[in-house]
């Protein structure tokens, strides 16, 4: 099977509990005002993978708590995700995902459910501009919740995570950043060449 693919971290801390193999799907029919990842809602962009490939490549990942799905809107190729994650489990590794959609919607729709199944940590509901709000971890409004769908990680989140973010800076000179924040504020402040020193 094929996912649509933006960008994929293979190593990030800042996508979820400890250190993460972060995967961004390409396509996103929701489109929040003030989303950060609008370059993610176009269907057409992005890479595909077959998703053997991708498995492949994140059980070769050395000191990886799990893997983390967001984008664009994971549930869009939920399909997919779900394959990933169903291996990656057995695999012993954690399963975080992000999704604009709600819970109960989700559980509705039969094609979601394998992902859902091999989802620890789901957290829904759409990014509101109006409800802005970076007081918990990995979320961006006041309005977004937490599922804890199994006992591999819970409330103690709270206490021992925050938001942060991590600059990229690759080969070509292309810097890519990610975490949660305010991104033009951050950008307005940091002198990138202390970050490239």
């Amino acid at each position: 099977m094929k996912l649509r693919v933006f960008k994929i971290l293979k190593n990030t801390k800042v996508e979820g509990p400890e250190t993460r193999y972060c995967i961004w799907v390409q396509g996103c029919s929701i489109h929040c005002k003030g989303c950060q990842a609008v370059h993610t809602w176009t269907h057409k962009g992005g890479k595909l993978y077959d998703t053997k490939t991708i498995v492949d490549d994140i059980l070769s990942q050395k000191d990886i708590e799990g893997v983390t799905f967001l984008g664009g809107e994971p549930f869009e190729q939920a399909e997919a995700l779900g394959e990933i994650a169903e291996v990656v489990k057995k695999a012993g590794l954690g399963v975080l995902c992000f999704s604009g959609n709600y819970l109960e919607d989700l559980k509705k729709d039969v094609k979601n459910q394998k992902l859902l199944s091999n989802i620890d940590l789901l957290i829904d509901s759409p990014f509101e501009i109006d409800k802005l709000d970076y007081s918990r971890p990995w979320c961006g409004s006041s309005n977004q919740r937490y599922h804890f769908l199994t006992d591999r990680y819970n409330k103690t989140i709270f206490e021992n995570y925050q938001n942060k973010v991590e600059f990229n800076i690759y080969k070509d000179g292309s810097i890519f950043m990610n975490g949660m924040g305010n991104f033009k504020d951050i950008m307005h402040k940091v002198d990138l060449t202390q970050i490239i020193k």
